[in-house]
């Protein structure tokens, strides 16, 4: 991974999400740090430079729409691509109104997913 690319953080509250998503990452050359708790990436957004994340809609405590809006607030320039397992009506429209980057589905397309990541770690740069 060149120097210049920050890891790319996922948050999400599955376990299997996590590690599945990580390994898919590493296998197209990304690092990748996990987080199973919103208090936890943010207090890493705190820390260090983040370009890239991946959100869960629904996580427990803070919801990812809610993380997306303090993440505004401490890195504006942070690429967000939102996923969910439950798409509701007003789901995608409030993720991209948010600012998203990209929205998908769970179970997505592995090659849609890097695509769009790949996409993300170039507009960050």
């Amino acid at each position: 991974m060149p120097e210049s690319i920050k890891p790319i953080c996922i948050l999400d509250d599955d376990l299997s999400v996590l590690s599945s998503l990580r390994q898919l990452l590493d296998s197209d050359g990304f690092e990748a740090r996990t987080f199973d708790s919103s208090e936890l990436f943010l207090a890493y957004v705190r820390e260090h430079t983040v370009n890239v994340v991946i959100l869960d809609v629904w996580v427990p405590g803070m919801n990812g729409f809610e993380v997306q809006e303090r993440l505004r607030e401490l890195s504006p320039a942070t690429r967000v691509i939102i996923m969910t397992g439950r798409e509701e009506p007003q789901t995608r429209p409030a993720a991209l109104e948010g600012g998203a980057f990209a929205f998908l589905v769970k179970p997505f397309d592995d090659e849609v997913f890097l695509t769009l990541v790949r996409r993300a770690v170039r507009l960050a740069k």
